[in-house]
């Protein structure tokens, strides 16, 4: 089997091409009872099958940060939500020490989503080999790096009073409403002291070219016009060297197009991408500043259309909060 592409650092580039395998599961656990499979489920095991469903993969780590106090913990609930087929997992083979458990949706938590949404569990998208194709496909290592991103941003905000996460949608939900003109890597609401940043990510892992990023610009500058609203890019790159030689290529472009830029990278944002890392495009100051500091850099931001809920929504496709209920966005 060929190499898969990877990045040098950060996450995904420890991973090696073999074949990912799951923990077995019990017999009893292949034949779905929904109506039983929900009396086992809590509010925030329901939760994650929906995040996982959301975000395609979520390691244990990520699923600890944002929902449990330590990791046995989580993990000793995620061994349960896996043997019930809530939850499929793997772990591919790291070039050094392990890699942490990876998890998916599962047959009981797909057929549990389909249930509770009142649609076929083709609707859901899963399939015996989606776990496969997930731990195979060379975007792992860009789709986990988007997620930790965007946990330790959501998990900030247990610990940090004033500080909350209180939107983020995955690639696959800003197609749905977007695709015709834009297809970022996220899409989310970051406030902080009653300010709110939207934005949109795009995440580098340094296999697109710097010509491929930049044509990607002038469909948010449609985007804006279209829509009438303007939330803010921020492009996170692998290095920050990559980084710099980004900024030199867009800030030209960015400014003719009329568009809201912030760069980092994995160099500095690694645990604390709420932080100082962030530095916008001129015109104006491009000192780095943290995400709040972008708010006051634009004040004229304003969250993007489309997502309110239509009557074409169902339990599948509105937004899945970015914590648990019991934990509130405080606790």
């Amino acid at each position: 089997m060929p190499a898969l592409p990877r990045p040098a650092s950060g996450p995904g580039a420890r991973y090696t091409p073999r074949a990912a395998t799951s923990r077995p599961r019990s017999r009893a656990a292949r034949y779905i009872d929904v109506a039983a499979l929900s009396r086992h489920l809590t509010e925030r095991d329901v939760w994650l099958a929906r995040m996982v469903h959301e975000h395609k993969v979520l390691t244990s780590h990520q699923i600890t940060r944002l929902a449990f106090g330590a990791l046995r913990t989580a993990q000793r609930r995620l061994l349960t939500l896996h043997q019930l087929g809530v939850l499929d997992s793997f772990r591919p083979l790291a070039q050094t020490g392990s890699a942490p458990e990876h998890y998916t949706l599962g047959p009981a938590g797909a057929s549990f989503l389909a249930s509770s949404a009142g649609c076929d569990l083709t609707e859901v998208g899963w399939h015996s080999t989606r776990i496969g194709r997930i731990a195979y496909s060379p975007s792992l290592g860009h789709d986990l790096g988007v997620n930790e991103l965007l946990t330790h941003l959501a998990a900030h905000t247990r610990t940090t009073p004033g500080h909350q996460l209180t939107l983020w949608l995955s690639a696959r939900s800003c197609a749905r409403r977007w695709g015709d003109l834009i297809r970022p890597d996220a899409y989310a609401h970051w406030q902080a002291n009653g300010q709110l940043l939207p934005f949109f990510l795009e995440y580098d892992t340094g296999s697109e070219s710097l010509a491929r990023v930049e044509a990607k610009l002038p469909g948010y500058a449609a985007f804006a016009t279209t829509t009438g609203t303007s939330p803010a890019l921020l492009l996170h790159t692998r290095t920050e060297s990559h980084a710099q030689l980004l900024r030199r290529r867009l800030a030209v472009p960015a400014r003719e197009l009329g568009l809201t830029v912030a760069t980092s990278s994995a160099d500095f944002t690694t645990s604390t991408p709420w932080g100082p890392w962030w530095s916008p495009l001129p015109p104006g100051d491009t000192r780095r500043t943290t995400l709040a500091g972008l708010t006051a850099h634009w004040p004229s931001l304003t969250p993007a259309t489309g997502l309110d809920p239509t009557d074409a929504d169902t339990a599948l496709t509105l937004p899945v909060p970015p914590l648990p209920p019991a934990l509130g966005g405080t606790a």
